[in-house]
């Protein structure tokens, strides 16, 4: 059972929201404050107008840098991977990570006045959580919209002065609890679900941070600056236990930081509002904690898995038939000198094939293994496509320990084919072009694929410079079958 330390102050009267604001100043501390009264019409008004603007944003981008049109549909579509095709060629890899930060703000303005609404409906205000459950969510705001305002609701500041003899213990408390609710979830979602969902990787951040920040709040309230920085150290401290205990690599934590990180202030300052200004009792956070291994096991009974294209190119001064016998098979590449392949992302080092033609088998032997590509298609000298039938992990993890091989190294990112054509270009030049198709069983997956297409096109480059620096240079013979 989840404790946390008892309230030790006096009790003291509710004191009333502040009223509706007006101006822009207003309308600002309505959105991001705490205390401000948020009504049937401002929770409505809000709402409808933050989406609009939100939309109208993102549609522009996508529609001005991917040449695609977001259609209002999609946008309140809560299955995230069926967005993933605004984001491919022509877009720029920055856009998805523009738009990732861009909701940060909206999530938290939707959190805060969702709880403080449920408060003023007489509602408990852990109820306004929903609004991160996808589809829910819309449903959930619909009904704090139309729930009439009560007296007496459950937003009490509680204004005691802090006692700074017990925010250590407070926040030791606090971090306690939440790596206890990290380790859980890690043990229950990846060793007992096999399963790497969006609950893991976005739902636990946000609750480690709440639950570390009420903690941190219950004695007696802190500042919002010092919450907020006790549910980044939980976040923190639980990257070190999984490094120390050998769960994962420096590498995969590495990019989990920026997500957990902001996750993590979220969830710190869900966890200073309920602790700082509400009553809310320990057994409700309980009931939060309990439930989160359920949402795990029900996300993973459905995933939808689509198919992800990486598309490269170079141009070469050399016509498609000198080109050709380099791209079916390439001698040893240089030693990388990017810093990404030495930390331990895989790269390629060369490529044989052995036979000719569809049926053909090609190796293409990466720093921790040799991919296995049957040829299905040899169209001289235009195209050359294959499947994968074999391949070897993504990356050597970078780890204080020799051996360090978590999950989601086997099986989880799979590629399923490739393909290169050949363009003539005037000037008896060539543009080659490399596809990956792959599939990746990590969630959010808008947010991981983003690592592996930033990944496989540098692993892309890296083949077709190679391709390029042989075919233009007429002294170096092609790798013979």
């Amino acid at each position: 059972m989840t404790e946390f330390p008892d309230s030790e102050e006096a009790p003291t009267p509710p004191v009333e929201f502040v009223a509706t604001p007006h101006g822009l100043g207003g309308l600002l501390r309505l959105w991001f404050g705490l205390s401000d009264r948020v009504s049937q019409r401002a929770y409505l008004y809000s709402g409808l107008g933050l989406m609009a603007l939100k939309y109208a944003v993102e549609a522009g981008l996508i529609w001005l840098y991917a040449g695609r049109f977001l259609s209002p549909v999609a946008f309140v579509n809560p299955i995230l991977t069926m967005r993933q095709e605004f984001f491919r060629p022509p877009a720029p890899d920055w856009l998805a990570w523009v738009l990732f930060f861009w909701t940060v703000p909206f999530l938290w303005i939707a959190i805060g006045m969702s709880v403080r609404r449920a408060a003023e409906t007489g509602r408990n205000p852990w109820f306004g959580l929903i609004v991160l459950v996808p589809f829910l969510n819309l449903f959930a705001m619909l009904f704090l919209a139309c729930l009439p305002s009560v007296e007496g609701h459950q937003w009490v500041n509680r204004r005691v002065e802090p006692q700074a003899q017990h925010q250590v213990r407070s926040a030791l408390v606090g971090v306690g609890l939440s790596l206890a609710i990290a380790l859980g979830m890690v043990g229950i979602s990846v060793y007992g679900f096999k399963d790497y969902g969006a609950t893991l990787f976005l739902g636990t951040p946000i609750l480690m941070g709440a639950v570390s920040a009420f903690a941190y709040n219950r004695p007696f309230p802190r500042s919002l600056a010092g919450s907020l920085l006790v549910a980044e150290m939980s976040i923190m401290i639980t990257g070190m236990a999984l490094l120390l205990f050998a769960f994962e690599g420096i590498i995969c934590l590495v990019m989990l930081l920026p997500v957990a990180a902001v996750m993590g202030l979220l969830g710190g300052m869900i966890g200073h509002v309920f602790g700082a200004f509400t009553a809310t009792k320990h057994q409700h956070v309980t009931m939060v904690v309990i439930l989160l291994p359920f949402v795990a096991g029900a996300e993973s009974f459905h995933r939808p898995l689509p198919t992800y294209e990486v598309v490269s190119q170079v141009e070469i001064d050399a016509p498609p038939e000198e080109v050709w016998p380099f791209v079916v098979g390439f001698s040893d590449l240089p030693d990388p000198a990017a810093w990404y392949f030495q930390l331990g992302i895989a790269y390629p080092k060369r490529a044989t094939i052995q036979g000719t033609g569809v049926g053909a088998v090609r190796h293409c032997e990466f720093s921790t293994g040799a991919f296995v590509e049957p040829i299905t298609a040899w169209d001289y000298p235009q195209r050359l496509a294959f499947d994968v039938t074999a391949q070897p992990p993504p990356m050597h993890e970078l780890s204080p320990y020799r051996h360090v091989h978590p999950p989601h190294l086997d099986g989880y990112l799979r590629c399923q084919r490739g393909e290169f054509r050949l363009v003539p270009l005037p000037g008896e030049r060539t543009r080659l072009e490399g596809s990956t198709w792959y599939e990746f069983q990590m969630y959010p997956q808008d947010y991981w694929t983003l690592w592996s297409d930033a990944a496989i096109h540098r692993i892309h480059l890296r083949v077709l410079e190679h391709i390029k620096r042989l075919a233009e240079s007429p002294s170096i013979p092609p790798v013979q079958p």
